[in-house]
């Protein structure tokens, strides 16, 4: 499953700007989508484990403590579950994330989950697959879907910053519950992950009410 080019993504525009008149006054104002992906999806899962439930700064810091014993490079499974606990620590890892990061190697190494076959499978049988990870959640399933392997129409209903951002360019009176979300973004299939895009967008350089 091929991600979006520059030429989807800019389908992917025209389409949510004509189904969503709201949402297209967003789009006039940020301009094209820059959705980023970030590398395969074991990286990915490392990093997402890693940043979980942490300030950016603190994150990034023992991100780059856990990488630098490998020339600031993600050790491959094998090299990660042979590393000591007490070299994880120094690293500023809690137990529990220890824990999920070793599971997620474990995962990778006995070929139960493979970048190859995560590429190939659709977007419920990735979430099926990696949530039966330790440590690993349907927001870790859903930010894989969209940063990693590119799937277009990914709608993170627990993220934090979707919720707001629909909140706020809604006008709701409180956050949307994860059902109310998902028939909030009907419209904008088969481009929900553009369309969050968008959202984080509202949350991160559109003042309320504007």
């Amino acid at each position: 499953m091929t991600p979006l080019d520059e030429n989807g993504r800019a389908r992917a525009r025209r389409s949510l700007m004509r189904r969503d008149p709201i949402l297209a006054d967003v789009i006039r104002r940020v301009g094209p989508c820059r959705l980023e992906h970030r590398g395969d999806p074991y990286r990915m899962l490392l990093r997402s484990v890693i940043y979980q439930q942490l300030a950016g700064a603190a994150a990034r810091t023992i991100d780059g403590r856990l990488r630098a014993p490998w020339r600031g490079r993600y050790p491959l499974p094998e090299v990660l579950l042979a590393a000591p606990d007490a070299q994880l620590r120094a690293a500023g890892l809690s137990r529990q994330k220890i824990a999920a990061l070793r599971a997620v190697a474990t995962a990778f190494a006995a070929g139960d989950v493979s970048n190859r076959r995560l590429r190939a499978m659709d977007d419920d049988a990735v979430v099926a697959s990696v949530t039966k990870i330790h440590g690993i959640g349907e927001w870790t399933a859903h930010m894989l879907l969209m940063f990693s392997l590119g799937r277009p129409d990914v709608l993170p209903v627990g993220d934090y910053g979707v919720r707001k951002g629909a909140m706020q360019l809604y006008r709701l009176r409180e956050l949307p519950k994860p059902r109310e979300l998902a028939a909030l973004a009907e419209p904008w299939r088969p481009y929900r992950s553009i369309a969050s895009w968008y959202l984080w967008r509202v949350v991160d350089t559109i003042a309320p009410g504007q």
